[in-house]
């Protein structure tokens, strides 16, 4: 069987075939671990951060873990303690995780943080942006409500307004007919 010369073919292509984007840290696996680590104790710290979104679907998945392994075995259990040691850069944030958050979490049954899609900043808007938080923190929240319900102020002002505006249309329509 006779195969075509693939070899010509591709050096007459049109357009230019770039390899795909690699994600490399120059530090090699040591320097992921380290970025993973110091977004982590920033979460911990600041309890929302706005990330590049693969980024923070990595991290969320060790800050639920490492807050899952702090209620389940305490402050008292060595491995778990080597682990928050390990993971937050700044000792400091080691209480915070045992005293505030622990407590917070003790009850939850869903994950410990929320993943948000955000918008992408326009001049350079092809990296996804997520904002990546702890629930029940001290911040308002980013969901939107449903702006439609009917008992919100604001539509229950637009609702009488829209009334008033019709009473008064129809008082003019009445006026023009007995005229």
């Amino acid at each position: 069987m006779n195969q075509a010369n693939v070899e010509k073919l591709v050096s007459k292509l049109k357009y230019n075939v770039k390899p795909r984007r690699q994600f490399k840290n120059p530090d090699g696996p040591e320097g992921r671990l380290h970025k993973l680590r110091k977004t982590l104790t920033a979460l911990i710290k600041y309890e929302r951060l706005e990330l590049n979104y693969p980024k923070a679907d990595e991290t969320r998945g060790y800050v639920d873990q490492l807050i899952f392994e702090a209620i389940r075995h305490g402050p008292t259990h060595k491995e778990t303690m080597d682990m928050a040691n390990f993971w937050i850069i700044e000792k400091q944030l080691i209480h915070k995780l045992f005293k505030v958050l622990v407590p917070r979490y003790q009850n939850y049954t869903t994950s410990f943080t929320k993943l948000h899609k955000a918008p992408n900043v326009y001049p350079i808007g092809h990296y996804q942006r997520a904002i990546l938080e702890l629930r029940g923190n001290i911040y308002p929240k980013l969901e939107q409500f449903n702006p439609y319900e009917r008992n919100l102020l604001h539509n229950i002002l637009l609702d009488a307004a829209k009334k008033e505006y019709r009473m008064e249309k129809y008082k003019e329509i009445a006026d023009n007919i007995k005229q």
